[in-house]
């Protein structure tokens, strides 16, 4: 710093040196022109009497001479004068020629002052940055060890607990939190101790944050809010001072909340990875156990933390008397749902022919930001059409734009276009006719954004969503066989030959699923043995040699039966197919027409069909 003020001062003094070297005093050169006179010619001048007024500049040395006939607008003629001049200043009284002594000397002063200050102005304002950005290092260096969490005296989150919806198991569990804050006699008297930690763990946009947003909106306590990203810096011991901090302040504004968002980034597994872990962020996370529940005690603190991912957590952050609670967030169910769709339903105008109902069983699996985004979408679709109101039109819309992708422009009739409407029917009638899959909601042609050319689409059954790991065996078969749809049809159809790369994407889905039921879920010839374990991450401390589970023969007997599987699902696709050759020609022509098909329609059209080949097959 002290360096950079003195060369400073140094290129201040050079520019001020040169700058009276150029604005000083000038050098004086007669110039040979028509515009100058010499010394005898103007003694010469003044007895004749031409010289009509004389103007002396003593700092210049010069004498500025108006002449008989000389044109208004014509500058006067120069001379350079002698040291003295008692001669011309004799005969200019004698022939009474004006004469008046003007010195430039003060014009020349004043530029010169103002070129100074030009120069010091630029000088001052660059210092006085200096010394402002000085200060504020020197401050950031003091404070780079101050937690930086949020605080506020008494949380105004506008967020209560009715505003909160679909997680009602999850709210009567955090109900006790901020009782626990308003009324601790209720269970001290008891003997009852107040939890010093709440995970709340659950998929993203499930509602972590906001009902941390709630219980700080009703408990009308001190609130400290912060990201675990936040502790960690690229200097070992920051985090953990920053940690030491916040639970100072915490306690001086005892009872309070601290809320920890992504606790993940700081929370993670001690000694996980290859080479050992970060020490900044274990030191943090030491720290941070420390403050939970060391020899000291944080009585009428109570920290709230969230995360989607629980299993990396270190185990001591999980323990008793650190998070004594661990609140599962999960999707919400039907009645969840509706109750989701309400809260955000009340700022958006919504016809009255929409059925929050019938959308809350349209979207199983849906999370609370999925169906915030949901009525967004729709009411953005609404003013882009100019409409006053959203109507189902817009829901609909808005539901196939979140889960499938934007629409495009139609395909002009051609083979390619018959070609995917058979592909899409093939998928769409499997999932008509197969007992175990779910109900249709429509098939359609029309492209989408992402490279879809159509796709025939199913509502999971609300049992299939909110218990994934309880699907049974004739369920993921039928799955695998709706899966191979598409291929059966088009092979079917318009034979081996002439099949299309349309079904690369079911084909890997279909792997994924056979794999599955024979490694993990004991659903073949192999027996129920578990032979992989799912999730098994280098990070999470595992080792980071990738270990066989099985021998050679075992994963040659695991090729073996998935490809029974698939190949099995593909044969009894293409058998449903050829027996109701007629009903795919009548559907991929009605969908080649109209573009898409719904569900109702589609499972009307396939019931009267049946209907027809049972009265022939009667009849004869």
């Amino acid at each position: 710093m002290n360096m950079a003020k003195r060369s400073l001062w140094h290129l201040a003094a050079s520019g001020m040196i040169l700058q009276s070297m150029l604005v000083g005093t000038p050098v004086l050169a007669q110039r040979e022109n028509s515009n100058t006179l010499n010394y005898g010619e103007l003694l010469r001048s003044i007895d004749r009497g031409d010289v009509t007024r004389i103007e002396l500049d003593p700092a210049q040395n010069i004498a500025k001479v108006q002449l008989k006939g000389q044109k208004a607008d014509e500058p006067p003629k120069e001379v350079l004068l002698l040291q003295q001049n008692p001669e011309l200043i004799n005969k200019a009284r004698d022939r009474q020629v004006p004469l008046e002594v003007n010195s430039s000397a003060d014009s020349r002063a004043a530029m010169g002052l103002l070129a100074n200050l030009l120069w010091i102005v630029p000088l001052m304002a660059l210092m006085l940055l200096l010394l402002r950005r000085s200060a504020n290092s020197s401050n950031q260096a003091l404070s780079f060890g101050k937690s930086r969490a949020r605080f506020q005296m008494e949380a105004k989150t506008g967020v209560k607990f009715d505003d909160v919806a679909g997680i009602d198991e999850a709210k009567e569990e955090l109900q006790e939190v901020v009782t626990f804050l308003k009324q601790p006699e209720k269970f001290t008297a008891v003997g009852a101790k107040i939890p010093k930690g709440v995970l709340l763990i659950g998929p993203p946009g499930t509602g972590k944050t906001l009902l941390a947003k709630a219980i700080a909106g009703e408990a009308a306590v001190p609130f400290f809010s912060i990201s675990g990203s936040e502790f960690v810096e690229m200097f070992v011991g920051v985090g953990a001072s920053r940690v030491r901090d916040l639970f100072k302040k915490a306690k001086e504004n005892a009872p309070c909340l601290i809320f920890i968002d992504e606790i993940d980034a700081v929370g993670r597994q001690r000694g996980a990875g290859i080479g050992g872990g970060n020490d900044e962020r274990e030191q943090t996370l030491n720290q941070l156990l420390t403050e939970m529940d060391g020899f000291e005690g944080n009585t009428g603190i109570i920290i709230i933390a969230a995360t989607n991912r629980p299993d990396v957590l270190d185990a001591a952050l999980l323990r008793p008397g650190r998070f004594d609670r661990q609140v599962t967030v999960d999707l919400p169910a039907y009645k969840g749902r509706l109750g989701i769709l309400q809260v955000h339903a009340r700022n958006k105008k919504v016809d009255d022919s929409v059925s929050l109902e019938a959308i809350a069983q349209r979207t199983p699996g849906f999370s609370g930001a999925d169906l915030a985004n949901l009525l967004n979408e729709a009411a953005i679709l609404t003013a882009r059409r100019r409409k006053e109101a959203i109507t189902p039109l817009e829901i609909m819309d808005a539901i196939d734009r979140i889960t499938i992708g934007l629409s495009l422009t139609p395909l002009l009739d051609s083979k390619k276009k018959r070609l995917l409407a058979y592909h899409e029917i093939g998928h769409a009638l499997l999932i008509t006719l197969l007992k175990n899959s779910d109900p249709l909601n429509k098939v359609t042609i029309i492209p989408r954004s992402g490279g879809i050319g159509g796709f025939a689409q199913s509502v999971p059954d609300e049992e299939n969503v909110d218990s994934s790991y309880l699907r049974s065996r004739a369920w993921i078969l039928d799955r695998i066989a709706i899966a191979l749809g598409g291929l059966a049809t088009e092979a079917e159809v318009f034979g081996d030959s002439e099949v299309t790369t349309g079904a690369s994407g079911d084909l890997k889905m279909v792997a994924n699923l056979a794999r599955e039921m024979v490694t993990l879920y004991g659903m073949s010839d192999l027996g129920p043995v578990a032979l992989e374990s799912p999730d098994n991450e280098v990070f999470l401390g595992g080792g980071w040699m990738e270990r066989s589970e099985y021998s050679e023969e075992m994963a040659r007997k695991i090729d073996n039966q998935v490809r029974a599987i698939a190949t099995e699902a593909f044969t009894k696709a293409r058998t449903i197919i050829r027996e109701n050759r007629d009903l795919v020609d009548r559907l991929v022509d009605l969908l080649v027409d109209n573009e898409t098909i719904e569900g109702e329609q589609f499972r009307q059209i396939v019931t009267e069909y049946m209907q027809e080949k049972e009265q022939k097959l009667s009849v004869v």
